[in-house]
């Protein structure tokens, strides 16, 4: 798939063969869109309100962050949230509840890395309405259900839909799979109840998100914190197993941390090798790499937590729009 991708940011020779296949994909996606809006394929409705957190491009945009910053906002605002999640990288096919504890290689690294935040109750199931009503019944006191993914889920009814756009990337070639990064036609945003840029710049009906963090921790001793200036003049070398890794290491090179960068796949599983290098005076990497990394870890293995900062607007018109669905639950 990689070598794929390469061609999805500009168009080239191979795309003679892409674009018919294009063509018939996005009439496929099309058509299968219209035959669950129209009930002739089922879908499932749950017994609270489903905010699903989404896109419309292959690859992360920085939905996890997002879902993770409604989940809080929801909190503040007296709502009792709960996230259900495909489970992405993870064996488990049935729902599952994610813990602290659980094995990101069972849940996925998203749905362990959510867990560990303790915010809310957090299921992983490729189902997800199946997902949604086994956290439900685990946890009733939940009045709203975050789905972390699942724009084009459609078997999961939802009450507001959230688009996440990587601002850097944007719709690559604006080409649908596979000769390009989209899953939907850019048109589909027009029908979503909110659409975010995550870096870049946003446009009057957008709301733009920035991720920022500077303090990272131990992986091995989590309570053992560093901050930026403390890397400087060592050996750096940086790891990154999420969709856009690039955005990561340009974040590192912004907070002024200039090292060796390694690119690995999304939702790649690590193995001790891939952190041996003699040479590295601090190895870093992000939240979702050291959820799959903490069993081999060495004491130069260090973690960057990094939160979303949004304009408080959008939790406003979330809540407006919640409210316009019902009240809400005692």
């Amino acid at each position: 798939m990689h070598w794929l991708e390469q061609h999805w940011y500009r168009i080239t020779p191979l795309h003679l063969i892409l674009l018919p296949v294009s063509i018939i994909f996005q009439l496929l996606a099309g058509l299968r869109r219209t035959l669950y809006r129209s009930g002739i394929f089922s879908s499932q409705k749950l017994p609270v309100p489903v905010i699903v957190v989404g896109n419309i491009t292959v690859g992360g945009s920085g939905k996890t962050p997002l879902t993770l910053w409604l989940a809080q906002r929801l909190l503040d605002n007296g709502w009792h949230p709960g996230i259900i999640t495909r489970g992405y990288g993870g064996t488990s096919t049935a729902p599952q509840a994610a813990l602290p504890s659980s094995d990101s290689a069972v849940i996925g690294d998203e749905a362990l890395l959510m867990a560990q935040r303790g915010l809310c109750p957090v299921w992983a199931g490729r189902d997800r309405a199946a997902a949604g009503r086994a956290l439900l019944y685990a946890h009733p006191e939940c009045d709203v259900l975050l789905s972390d993914d699942g724009l084009q889920h459609y078997r999961l009814q939802r009450d507001i839909e959230i688009a996440v756009v990587d601002g850097a990337r944007r719709f690559g070639n604006g080409r649908l799979l596979p000769a390009g990064p989209l899953r939907e036609a850019p048109s589909r945003l027009e029908k979503v109840d909110a659409v975010v840029i995550n870096g870049g710049e946003a446009a009057d009906d957008e709301y733009r998100m920035q991720l920022d963090g500077s303090i990272f921790h131990n992986l091995l001793n989590p309570d053992i914190t560093r901050r930026t200036p403390d890397f400087r003049g060592q050996n750096i070398h940086a790891i990154a197993g999420i969709g856009y890794p690039s955005r990561f290491f340009a974040y590192l090179d912004a907070l002024g941390l200039s090292g060796c960068a390694h690119p690995f796949p999304d939702h790649y599983r690590y193995t001790p090798d891939d952190l041996a290098y003699a040479d590295a005076d601090a190895i870093l990497m992000t939240e979702k790499d050291a959820v799959k990394c903490a069993a081999f870890a060495t004491e130069k293995c260090w973690v960057l937590r990094v939160d979303a900062q949004l304009d408080p607007a959008l939790i406003h018109h979330i809540l407006e729009r919640l409210t316009a669905h019902g009240p809400q639950a005692a």
